[in-house]
């Protein structure tokens, strides 16, 4: 699945929904706010999955 910048997404285990900040080499780097703090970490591509309503690329 090819994510956007800006797209929503959510872990397939679940948590907090994120904001796609950056691509690249099939890493997804996400950001969100965890109640306290700004957090952002990389995921693999396949470890996530779009919200409603997020456009994808392709």
């Amino acid at each position: 699945m090819m994510f956007i910048i800006s797209n929503e997404v959510q872990h397939k285990d679940g948590g907090p929904v994120m904001i796609v900040t950056g691509v690249a080499s099939g890493m997804v780097e996400c950001r969100w706010y965890d109640g306290f703090s700004v957090r952002r970490e990389a995921f693999r591509e396949d470890e996530l999955a779009a919200t409603s309503g997020s456009r994808l690329a392709g």
